[in-house]
């Protein structure tokens, strides 16, 4: 819902203080009542980061969120719905929703909660939500991804990719780079990176060449599951230094997610 970390923890902080300070014997359907309140409180917190994206310095990427659950990995279906309610191909597409918009669809795509009831949970009328959902819905569709890819295939693609731009190979890169690749990097200004969208191979291939030979501090590398899909961290002294994860289809990467704000890396700690 509100794509960052703390902004996350803040809210459920929040409604269980709220929680704790009621009479619970009052409240007749629990889970309800909480739900209900913790998208209230997501709305108002959501409505707020959106003010402060306005100062933010270049792209802004939701933060990164370790969903390998340690030695638990989950099953296939469960991977699917993770990179579908998760992934950051899908949450840079929610971005572009209201706030309304962005509750009525996760309530209903991610949760499943009928239309009525999430009339009742957000104080609107079944018809006004459907609007709301149909609209989100019809945008989310026009934006997001429209293929899946194999798992070993991603993994494949994104060993490939590592070694390629570790290794400053340019020609071995624009073999996995599709023509109209992008790249979309996010720092906040905290850390070197580009501050608009790099587009098309050419300029990507040569942007990953030029820091290849500026690698951080005792670099290593890591591989983990990060918004439900296969990412490559980068560590530096052994802490979460950037995070590449990468859209692809048809054999080629179409668009790389460069996450380098450290302030966004408490999901993956």
């Amino acid at each position: 819902m509100l794509g960052r970390f703390a902004d996350a923890e803040d809210v459920v902080q929040d409604v269980w203080l709220k929680w704790a300070a009621l009479d619970q014997s009052q409240v007749r359907e629990p889970k309800a009542y909480l739900v209900r309140m913790t998208t209230h409180l997501a709305i108002d917190r959501l409505r707020q980061a959106q003010s402060r994206r306005e100062s933010y310095v270049g792209p802004w990427l939701p933060e990164p969120i370790a969903t390998d659950f340690g030695e638990a990995v989950p099953d296939t279906a469960e991977q699917a719905v993770l990179a579908d309610t998760v992934g950051v191909a899908v949450l840079v597409v929610l971005e572009s929703l209201s706030p309304l918009e962005r509750a009525v669809f996760v309530l209903r795509e991610a949760f499943g909660y009928p239309f009525a009831e999430i009339a009742e949970l957000l104080d609107r009328s079944e018809p006004a939500v459907r609007q709301l959902a149909g609209r989100a819905r019809r945008h989310v569709d026009e934006r997001r991804p429209r293929y899946t890819v194999d798992p070993q295939e991603r993994r494949d693609l994104t060993e490939r990719f590592l070694a390629a731009a570790a290794g400053g190979r340019l020609t071995d890169l624009m073999e996995l780079l599709a023509p109209d690749v992008s790249l979309v990097a996010d720092s906040g200004g905290k850390s070197r990176a580009p501050r608009r969208i790099v587009a098309s191979a050419d300029k990507v291939g040569r942007f990953l060449v030029g820091i290849s030979d500026r690698a951080p501090i005792d670099p290593s590398f890591e591989f983990r599951e990060v918004n439900g899909v296969l990412a490559l961290i980068v560590l530096s002294q052994g802490k979460p230094d950037s995070v590449v994860t990468l859209e692809t289809s048809n054999g080629r990467i179409d668009t790389i997610y460069l996450v380098r704000n450290p302030d966004k890396m408490a999901g993956l700690l």
